[in-house]
């Protein structure tokens, strides 16, 4: 029996011999793990082994989507996409937008597991509950827009398409799984695209209109009609500008990597801002399935100084990192730098700062000249603002050539191939490099990064979010918090955490807190949908079980409180001015506190009357 919300089937698919089980999914599982983040992290820790290489056939790769995606909850167009980590070799995830889980849920699947590797190249047709597997032998070598051309020449333009490019193909650790193609929605982190290369999966591709049923329809269309027009109010902003219209405002508060992350202030932001790419080049807005904010932005520009432009207009991190830390102040070479990774397959947050960080040590004196070579093997002197420069290195990452093959490893592991003090100079937590918030600008990001299970992230706590205008009642925000404040940030930090896992389970956009959704409605929401009768308490439990078994798989994999920590220039160096200058976090105490609210001990390791509580006591 399945609850309503769910189609009650995942496809288990071994790429080494095209079987094909698909098996019914249990209504204890779903309650227990709601589904997307949850339930795959579930599963992924039934597959893997802590031991397991990210890139081998053993290492599962699941594409899961939640109860609510499909439907017509705002923001609910959402799925998740989990494997062990190539770039950080720990739990890898991430959350993409758009159609495509749609599609695969009206296609007859709640999610997918892939395992083994594929003799030859292939791809996946999912329709009509059924997988089909097709040569792709033909495909190896396109790019993602490209690719998603192909397959809709192939099987209608009524599908959507999650493919790699060359990145993926190639197992860069930095490759991301892009999702229809110039409308580009990304599992951008970690190095997925990686993971699917490695199986030789060029492409999935679904098509679907089975229909998803509400246990009670009337009651959920009404909850959903009250908080629409005051979500389509409250981030307006969002909706005009989209998520790059707060830039200015960040830069003023001292939240971007400027110039890799040493200076406090800049005063070429408003030329890359939001506003700035609307005015110059922005041609319509883009937006998930049943997502009524459209903070996706599209650009068209036939003749740039780079080239023409049409597709995806960049996000904020995109725009903050390949900007702000290279010191890049030309709208039109960062849009075309996000093109050129949505084509190759690349994370535009890992790309751009592998590139601030090549900048920085060139100017250290920690690389020759000489070594740092173009795609066309021709040498680069890649100086602070020097667009051209920088987009002859990212074509480089994308082929693997020249420094490429270098810096498409991740700062982390470059810096460990350079030596010296180049480690200085690489800016990542656990092996992933930080977005682009700067934690010295809210205290709350420095714990929050510290304890992400996939490495730096910002939204596996959103913290910042409640420190710009959110309120979370049941969790105590009832109003927006001090940005500098340190004491009580373990305990915040915690259910924030939780409240974002939760969203990624449902399968909701975190923007929705924004627009003034709280837990309440969000229950009210899940329980008019499935059936269920869960109160805000017990999904709270739900969010931090869902936390706590990556934890459990970090910890396996060798991850204790030592990794739980920051670069040493956010950590022990302030900036000279700005927003948020001489502001140091207190990194340790915070940490400390935040141990003791969890349930963990000194280690960061969760105690055995903590994995009880949860109902995890197999994984001591």
């Amino acid at each position: 029996m399945t609850a309503r919300g769910y189609t009650g089937k995942i496809a288990y698919i071994d790429m080494a011999n095209g079987a094909v089980d698909i098996r019914q999914a249990l209504e204890e599982d779903q309650r227990m793990w709601i589904g997307g983040s949850g339930l795959g992290a579930k599963l992924f820790t039934d597959f893997c082994l802590p031991d397991t290489d990210p890139l081998s056939p053993a290492n599962p790769l699941i594409f899961m989507t939640g109860p609510m995606t499909g439907t017509n909850i705002p923001g609910s167009g959402r799925h998740q996409v989990i494997a062990k980590s190539p770039q950080t070799g720990i739990y890898g995830e991430a959350d993409a937008g758009g159609k495509w889980g749609t599609v695969l849920k009206r296609s007859g699947f709640d999610g997918i597991v892939i395992t083994g590797k594929a003799e030859k190249p292939v791809y996946l047709f999912i329709h009509d509950s059924k997988v089909e597997f097709f040569d792709g032998h033909s495909l190896w070598g396109l790019d993602n827009y490209s690719l998603d051309e192909e397959m809709k020449e192939r099987h209608g333009t009524d599908i959507a398409v999650a493919g790699i490019g060359p990145a993926g193909e190639k197992q860069v650790l930095m490759a991301v799984i892009l999702h229809e193609g110039r409308k580009a929605r990304s599992s951008g982190r970690g190095g997925l695209g990686a993971v699917m290369g490695s199986k030789n999966l060029k492409a999935i591709v679904v098509k679907g209109d089975q229909p998803i049923n509400a246990f009670d329809p009337k009651a959920l269309a009404d909850r959903i009609a009250a908080v629409t027009p005051a979500i389509e109010e409250r981030t307006k902003g969002l909706q005009d500008f989209g998520t790059a219209g707060g830039l200015v405002g960040s830069e003023r508060i001292g939240d971007l990597p400027i110039k890799n992350w040493s200076l406090g202030s800049w005063s070429e932001a408003e030329k890359i801002s939001g506003q700035a790419m609307a005015e110059k080049m922005v041609k319509g807005k883009s937006r998930c399935h049943a997502c009524p904010i459209a903070c996706g932005q599209t650009v068209k520009m036939d003749q740039s100084r780079y080239g023409p432009l049409d597709g995806k207009g960049p996000e904020f991190e995109t725009v903050g990192i390949f900007g702000a830390a290279c010191l890049i102040s030309d709208p039109e070479a960062i849009a075309k730098a996000n093109e050129l990774c949505n084509r190759y397959g690349l994370d535009t947050i890992s790309a751009g700062s592998s590139i601030a960080f090549l900048m920085d040590i060139f100017e250290q004196g920690l690389i020759a000249q000489q070594d740092i070579l173009d795609s066309e093997g021709q040498i680069v002197t890649p100086l602070w603002g020097d667009a051209d420069a920088m987009l002859r290195i990212l074509h480089a990452i994308g082929k693997q050539e020249g420094i490429g093959k270098l810096l498409g490893q991740g700062v982390k592991k470059a810096a460990q191939c350079i030596g010296g003090q180049a480690e200085d100079y690489a800016f990542h937590v656990k092996g992933l490099e930080l977005p682009a918030h700067d934690p010295r600008a809210f205290n709350s990001l420095a714990l929050g990064y510290a304890t992400s299970n996939r490495g730096a992230c910002h939204l596996q706590g959103g913290s910042y979010l409640f420190e710009k205008s959110a309120t979370l009642p049941e969790i105590g925000i009832t109003e927006v918090l001090d940005r500098f404040r340190s004491d009580g940030q373990g305990e915040i930090q915690a259910k924030l955490q939780d409240t974002m896992c939760i969203m990624d389970s449902l399968k909701l956009c975190k923007f929705l807190f924004y627009g003034g959704i709280n837990l309440t409605v969000i229950t009210g929401w899940l329980n008019a949908l499935t059936g269920f009768d869960y109160t805000v308490d017990e999904l709270l439990t739900a969010g931090e079980r869902i936390f706590t078994i990556k934890r459990v798989f970090n910890v396996h994999c060798g991850i204790s409180r030592s990794d739980d920590t920051l670069p040493r220039r956010i950590a022990e160096i302030p900036r000279p001015d700005g927003g948020a200058a001489d502001n140091l976090p207190p990194l340790t105490a915070m940490l400390t506190e935040y141990y003791q609210a969890r349930g963990w001990d000194e280690e960061g390791r969760p105690t055995a009357d903590t994995l009880a509580r949860l109902g995890l006591s197999r994984l001591q």
